[in-house]
């Protein structure tokens, strides 16, 4: 497996040459500066590759995460062709400067969502988290949405209430703040009133309209991806429910099998993120892996330690409810399957994603889930668990 580290390029507080001393080698990188919806030019994306391996720190930009998908494709309105027509564009720039995998999501309107940045972790350090009551309270005392209540238990709405109740405007605005927080680069980040009238453009889309749109992007983009040799590879939504309302169609062994029927092609394929998929109870995350084990293009390496009312928090990468070990076993028998038949891609990429901030982490103000000492403890553990079944399975 390929050891990998997501880098924001210019709106990163970490330097390549601190990535280097990580031990990762694969750059996971986007050019978050250019709109949603517009090309990607060859010539901004061979500046950023020759950034990353012109360094001298033997680096190279190996993942693209993400090529986003504009709100308007979701929504199935707009000037389609054009969008269709830039995402192809910029795909066939992103293979001529010789970058082939392509991790996006299909979430609507908001990116990875969680209520808290800086839970406390034991022995110290804070972790990113998610609170159902807290999201409850922001739906239905804040955002007022209609027919929030009824997406959350009796209990949560007892809790969140009181939370409300006893809460202060600053509290409240840190709310906001987290919930926003998941959407780097050039993006829409929204005031309650502002996301408000963003909600209003999907009113009467349900799962049935985002599945039909999802189904139309992927025959937009699966065979030019074919054709050019790449690897489409779609992130489970985070978290794994629908949110504000809106559905989430990427949260389950079924919606992933679903989205692999619409294009048989190798190049449509999936985003191993273990902490994504291991936040859904009904979720086996190695037996998710093994099932779709040939179409997995990259994978991103987490933990979460789950709550009976749905909250739940970052673990340690070793640590929460998904056995990594029993993850990584899958990962790497199916890295040696490709070996043995002569697949090309046969290394799977994959990042330690969110870590803990830890040590002097909160000092240098990096983006939420993404500090540094917190990534580089988890890249060791997963180094060691790899080095580990890769000695046993030999």
């Amino acid at each position: 497996m390929k050891e990998s580290w997501r880098w924001y390029g210019p709106f990163d507080r970490i330097t390549l040459a601190e990535v280097a001393q990580t031990g990762a080698s694969g750059i996971v990188n986007a050019l978050h500066e250019v709109p949603y919806g517009e090309v990607w030019t060859s010539e901004a994306i061979v500046n950023r590759r020759d950034e990353i391996a012109g360094a001298g720190l033997g680096l190279s930009w190996d993942v693209v995460e993400s090529l986003p998908i504009h709100e308007n494709i979701k929504r199935g309105e707009g000037d389609l062709d054009r969008l269709f027509g830039n995402y192809r564009q910029s795909m066939k720039n992103l293979a001529d400067a010789g970058i082939f995998t392509i991790c996006y999501n299909f979430m609507p309107l908001l990116d990875w969502t969680r209520t808290q940045l800086d839970a406390p972790v034991k022995r110290g350090g804070t972790s990113l988290r998610f609170s159902q009551p807290h999201m409850a309270a922001f739906e239905i005392h804040m955002l007022e949405r209609e027919g929030a209540e009824s997406d959350y238990s009796p209990e949560v709405r007892e809790a969140a209430k009181a939370w409300f109740d006893a809460s202060s405007e600053g509290l409240r605005q840190n709310l906001l703040n987290s919930i926003m927080s998941g959407l780097p680069g050039a993006f829409d980040r929204y005031d309650i009133n502002g996301l408000r009238e963003a909600l209003k453009r999907y009113q009467g889309i349900g799962r049935d309209e985002i599945r039909a749109n999802y189904a139309r992007f992927l025959a937009e983009v699966i065979p030019t991806a074919q054709e050019l040799g790449m690897r489409f590879c779609v992130h489970p939504d985070d978290p794994p429910r629908d949110i504000l309302g809106l559905p989430r169609i990427v949260s389950s062994e079924e919606d992933i099998a679903w989205i692999m029927d619409q294009q048989p092609e190798l190049a449509n394929g999936l985003t191993l993120c273990s902490g994504s998929l291991g936040a859904n109870p009904a979720n086996n995350v190695p037996a998710i892996a093994k099932r779709f084990a040939e179409r997995v293009h990259f994978a991103h390496l987490r933990n979460v330690a789950k709550e009976k009312d749905g909250s739940f928090e970052e673990a340690a990468h070793l640590d929460g409810d998904t056995d990594m070990v029993a993850l990584i076993a899958v990962l790497i028998g199916e890295e040696k399957r490709r070996r043995e038949t002569g697949r090309a891609d046969s290394d799977i990429p994959f990042r330690p994603d969110h870590g803990h901030e830890l040590l002097d982490d909160d000092k240098r103000g990096t983006h939420p889930g993404y500090p540094l000492v917190g990534r580089l403890r988890g890249l060791a553990e997963l180094r060691g668990v790899i080095r580990a079944v890769e000695r046993l399975s030999v």
